[in-house]
């Protein structure tokens, strides 16, 4: 089921199966900001990753003994959640565990998203509670989709990504089955701009560790439109297109990452994985401004 928000210059929408963002458009100019998901290039609009980014193992891995599977960016996107809270501007979605998660992921939880719209700005908060009597472990994050070009009079090659900083960064290269590779090349040295071009995407997607940066502008060389996305706490960021000519980039913070050849398996031990005590609840917001 779709909710909607409003105010004097955009719409949003988002559908309560995965709590997706699935529109965010400019009234004035009935301008869709987000990528429409066309099932013949990419089936998605901005999936909620949890309770793992990326890929694990043969899609499994290990807790107290026990293997448990579970697909690439985890179940929370296939999900239905449940409307807890709505007004105007703010959208609150739950998730909780039951049955159906405890047989793949054997933690109980509280999974909370909201969506607030203030002017030109959308701010999405992910709050997740361990409403267990052990410690959980866990990964989530953000894969919203842009539509590149956003005018008709455009090319994907007129856009850019535009870093807070100047950066020195390499992405990590990940294999065939989505695992790191334990590969890496440079790929901003000492610059703050990526000029987007889709044959970056035949590698899969380009994954950086540990930007100085917080804040990602996606522009165009007009400059007739800037989307830029703030992700304070989030130590992961994933640039992301199904390879070839897709017109859309994702833009993704995550607070966790792809398993590597090699890991153990073991989810305690897993690289970005966060642990949090029980009653303990963690909490990031990202953000999306349109200019």
């Amino acid at each position: 089921m779709l909710y909607f928000l409003q105010n004097d210059t955009f719409k949003v929408a988002v559908e309560s199966l995965g709590a997706e963002l699935q529109h965010f458009i400019k009234t004035d100019e009935n301008l869709e900001l987000i990528w429409q998901a066309d099932p013949a290039v990419w089936a998605a609009h901005a999936p909620n990753l949890f309770p793992v980014v990326g890929e694990l193992p043969n899609q499994a891995y290990t807790f107290e003994g026990k293997t448990y599977q579970l697909p690439r960016h985890g179940f929370a996107r296939h999900r239905e959640f449940e409307l807890i809270d709505s007004s105007k501007n703010k959208l609150v979605f739950q998730l909780k565990y039951d049955d159906e998660t405890l047989a793949v992921y054997p933690f109980e939880f509280r999974f909370l998203i909201a969506y607030r719209l203030e002017e030109n700005k959308l701010f999405v908060t992910y709050q997740l509670t361990n409403t267990d009597k052990q410690m959980l472990y866990f990964g989530l994050g953000a894969h919203p989709g842009f539509n590149v070009p956003l005018y008709p009079n455009e090319k994907y090659e007129d856009y850019y990504l535009e870093f807070e900083h100047e950066e020195t960064l390499s992405r990590y290269l990940l294999n065939e089955n989505g695992l790191l590779n334990g590969e890496a090349e440079l790929l901003l040295d000492q610059t703050n701009i990526l000029p987007l071009q889709h044959s970056y995407f035949d590698k899969d997607a380009i994954v950086f560790k540990n930007p100085k940066s917080e804040k990602v502008t996606l522009a165009n060389r007009t400059n007739q439109r800037r989307i830029e996305l703030a992700f304070e706490g989030f130590p992961y960021l994933g640039i992301w297109a199904k390879p070839g000519p897709s017109p859309y980039v994702c833009i993704e913070p995550w607070c966790g990452i792809a398993s590597s050849v090699g890991d153990s398996g073991e989810l305690q031990e897993k690289e970005g994985i966060n642990a949090l005590r029980p009653a303990e609840t963690f909490e990031r917001t990202f953000s999306i401004t349109v200019f």
